[in-house]
């Protein structure tokens, strides 16, 4: 093993550079998604930059015997805590005086959750990072920064106690980085979720900064021509995965897999392994405003998102596109002031006091989560004036008293109710019925856009027993989470009538092999009228491009009351799937019910019927909601006298 070539570790303006590259990437994607596709994977990037970097001072001390444990831990406090605090701080000031209850509630849980690194971990169970109710939590991009913070937390002391065997240190690094690689993998294909959020699926990425950072230290470093050139060929393959990755990946690409292996890991990788002094790192990274952004990019990265987020909430759905070009313009003018009066001199200061300040800095952070865990233990707070709005419209928002109201007036479904122990039950189904102790009459069958149904239809038709069976997939025989559940719908003979709903528009992709959804529909139709059953099948109700509570309340700083959207964006939403059921109502076999007459006349769709809210988000129905279709179809079916 050669000697440490101490020269590689002079500070590298190229990486600024590439930061600049990651965060304008994850700022433009956030700000504008309808034009920057993929750039959230701006973030795998961060993690190779960190990799590579961290680890390179590490192996420095260590080679020098100047390692430290306290120095390294101080030192990334001094690093991370001062514009984090910031901007904790001005969120949950911010957050005082906008939020409503239940979501202050959960900016505090967040707060605590980034106070303590752990905020990875609550996101991973509150459904997606690409879900829509993503853009209404203003700490979600936070989970990057515990993700991180999780891995600094091992590595120090894992590389400390292997550096005592440096012959095979090399190969240790390399094993330990294709290891993490395959476990990436064989998490990331049966839970993509699992492989977003957690840390020992994301490790890899870091580990292959920490790669690289050991061949710089100790493999020798050619100065042949032809090594020069390949050098710049190397940057040129790096740069163009990524901007390819940027362009080509979307939110609906299976990521992070094989996308962020090759695009954004792989890209960064090879520029920041190539020559610094090559064409591509030394006039395109390394330019003054690229640099300047890298400079600032840790606390543009932080202040970004919330301002966003709060954007969204407080308009209750996306912002114009002149307001998030505003916000962006913002979000670099805080992380300027931040990055050269608040980072630079705490981060730089005298290293007499640097101790103390990493302690009163941790002091501080402490202080940030114990407040945020009160703000959720007191349920946000309720007594502040932003809790308690001009109430416009009244109706239930949010999933709480809906699923609250159910679970109190229905009766859970057990296998014992199957009547049929051949069959197997599935505990995963979500399943109530309205009687308790009597024969299934009518059988609700899909996703949560059936389940919405469920109250209406159980009101409406007060003398019958009305079942759902929910699974969050296309209710479809050939498809596997719906087999069984239509197998003991088959086999009920008291089960007369068969509803089934789903939210169409987003779930062609759930579709079996070499099937179309009108195969699929009619396969189903078929078997169930063969055995006896009447189907309805609902067309789905109209989906809004805000929340509910636009129309509910009057919102703090807001002042804006609208409960309509126009028409426009219902039948560009579903205009894949109309024609199809266009196709079923010439099918004797069904009967299909159009919905959107219930919301939408020529113009414009309404969320609000009679002074109440009729949804909980922008996709599912309240209770009223419920109540409002669960008549009109208990109505079509008393037309067609089946009970």
């Amino acid at each position: 093993m050669s000697n440490v070539n101490n020269n590689n570790f002079n500070y590298r303006s190229d990486i600024d550079g590439l930061r600049a590259l990651a965060v304008l990437a994850v700022v433009l994607f956030h700000a504008f998604p309808e034009f920057i596709h993929g750039g959230f994977i701006g973030v795998d990037i961060f993690f190779v930059i960190s990799g590579y970097l961290i680890s390179s001072i590490i192996l420095k001390n260590l080679q020098n015997n100047t390692f430290s444990f306290s120095d390294f831990y101080l030192r990334r406090i001094k690093r991370i805590f001062p514009a984090l605090i910031i901007v904790l701080l001005s969120t949950l000031c911010f957050g005082w005086f906008t939020l409503l209850n239940e979501e202050y509630q959960q900016l505090g849980k967040h707060t605590f959750g980034a106070s303590t690194f752990t905020n990875n971990f609550m996101f991973w169970q509150e459904r997606g990072y690409f879900d829509n109710s993503s853009d209404t939590k203003p700490l979600l991009h936070l989970w990057s920064l515990s993700i991180e913070e999780q891995f600094y937390m091992i590595w120090p002391f894992l590389l400390y106690f292997i550096f005592k065997w440096r012959p095979y240190l090399g190969k240790f690094l390399f094993g330990l980085t294709i290891a993490f690689t395959i476990l990436h993998f064989y998490i990331f294909y049966p839970d993509r979720q699992a492989a977003f959020y957690a840390p020992y699926a994301r490790f890899y990425e870091l580990l292959v900064g920490a790669l690289i950072a050991y061949k710089h230290m100790y493999l020798s470093k050619s100065n042949n021509p032809f090594y020069i050139k390949f050098k710049f060929l190397e940057s040129l393959i790096g740069l163009a995965l990524i901007f390819i990755g940027i362009k080509i990946i979307t939110k609906t690409s299976h990521f992070p897999g094989y996308y962020a292996l090759l695009s954004p890991v792989l890209g960064a990788a090879l520029i920041i392994n190539s020559s610094k002094d090559n064409y591509l790192n030394k006039y395109f990274l390394s330019n003054k405003v690229m640099v300047w952004i890298g400079l600032i990019s840790y606390p543009l990265y932080l202040w970004h998102w919330p301002l966003l987020s709060f954007a969204t909430i407080i308009e209750s759905q996306t912002p114009p596109i002149s307001l998030r070009f505003a916000l962006v313009i913002l979000a670099i003018a805080l992380a300027t002031l931040t990055y050269y009066f608040i980072e630079k001199p705490i981060r730089f200061g005298k290293e007499k006091k640097s101790g103390l300040i990493s302690i009163g800095l941790a002091g501080i952070m402490f202080l940030i989560g114990i407040f945020g865990l009160t703000i959720y233990l007191n349920k946000g707070l309720p007594k502040r004036d932003a809790a308690t709005p001009i109430i416009k419209h009244e109706g239930d928002v949010g999933h709480v008293l809906f699923h609250e109201y159910s679970s109190k007036h229905f009766y859970l479904c057990t296998p014992t109710s199957l009547r049929n122990e051949a069959l197997k039950w599935d505990d995963n189904i979500r399943c109530l019925q309205s009687k308790k102790d009597r024969p299934i009459d009518i059988a609700v069958v899909g996703d949560s856009h059936a389940e919405h149904l469920f109250i209406g239809v159980a009101e409406g038709l007060p003398h019958l027993n009305v079942v759902y069976y929910q699974q969050p997939t296309l209710p479809i025989i050939g498809n596997q989470n719906f087999d069984h559940i239509f197998d003991y719908i088959i086999s009920d003979k008291n089960i007369k009538v068969v509803l089934l709903n789903a939210y169409w528009s987003n779930r062609k992709h759930e579709l079996p092999k070499h099937t179309s959804l009108i195969d699929g529909l009619s396969h189903t139709i078929h078997v169930l009228f063969s055995n006896h059953k009447k189907i309805y099948i609902l067309d789905d109700v109209p989906f809004f491009s805000f929340d509910p509570k636009q129309c509910k309340f009057v919102r703090p700083l807001s002042f804006k009351n609208n409960c309509v959207e126009n028409k426009s964006n219902f039948d560009k939403n579903y205009q894949d799937y109309l024609p199809i059921f266009d196709l079923l109502k010439k099918n004797h076999e069904v009967t299909i019910l159009n919905t959107a007459p219930l919301f939408c006349d020529e113009k414009n769709c309404s969320m609000e019927k009679n002074g109440k809210v009729l949804y909980r988000d922008d996709t599912h129905l309240n209770i009223e909601g419920s109540r409002y279709i669960g008549k009109f179809i208990a109505d079509e079916m008393k037309k067609n006298k089946l009970f």
